[in-house]
C-alpha cells in the first residue's frame, strides 16, 4: 500500500492519523518513550509482531519524523537504535491521553483488557488515571514486572 504524499491541502485529522496508523506505531513510540531507545532485534522478542510489520513500522515513524535511526558503526556489525524525535516526544501526551481514555472506554464497556496494557504503563500519569480499573483487574502495580511478561 502506498504511503499518501501530502502535496495538496489536507485535514489535520487525515495527516494525524497518518502519522500514528498502523496497528503497532503507538506501541513502538510507548516503547521508546519508556526505554529512551530501541533496538530492532529486542523489540521484535518482546511485542508479538513480524519482523517485517516491525521494520515497515520503524521505517514510516522515521518518515513522518517520529523517530530517529541512529547508527553506530565504531561496532561490528553497526549497532542500530531508535530514539524519538522532538516531534515525537510532542505527541506523547497525546498518545497518553487517548491510551487513557480507550482503557476507561473499554471498562465501561465491558471490552475485556490485555493486562500487559497496565504492566507497561505503570509510571504516575497513568497510576493517578487508572488505579481504580487496575485494581478492578487484580493488577498489582507496586509488583515489579519484567519487559515483555504479563502482569497479574
Amino acid at each position: 500500500m502506498a504511503r499518501e504524499c501530502f502535496t495538496n491541502p489536507t485535514n489535520p485529522y487525515h495527516y494525524a492519523l497518518h502519522c500514528i496508523s498502523g496497528r503497532w506505531k503507538m506501541v513502538i513510540l510507548h516503547e521508546v518513550d519508556t526505554f529512551k531507545t530501541i533496538q530492532f532485534n529486542h523489540t521484535r522478542k518482546v511485542l508479538p509482531i513480524t519482523e517485517k510489520v516491525l521494520s515497515q513500522q520503524l521505517k514510516e515513524l522515521c518518515e513522518d519524523g517520529m523517530i530517529d535511526r541512529i547508527v553506530d558503526e565504531t561496532k561490528y556489525p553497526p549497532s542500530v537504535k531508535y530514539v524519538l524525535t522532538k516531534s515525537g516526544e510532542q505527541l506523547l501526551p497525546i498518545l497518553d491521553a487517548l491510551y487513557i481514555w480507550s482503557i476507561r472506554q473499554m471498562h465501561e464497556k465491558n471490552i475485556p483488557i490485555d493486562t500487559d496494557a497496565f504492566a507497561v504503563h505503570r509510571s504516575d500519569k497513568y497510576l493517578d488515571e487508572l488505579l481504580d480499573i487496575m485494581k478492578e483487574h487484580g493488577f498489582q502495580p507496586n509488583v515489579e514486572i519484567e519487559r515483555g511478561q504479563k502482569g497479574k
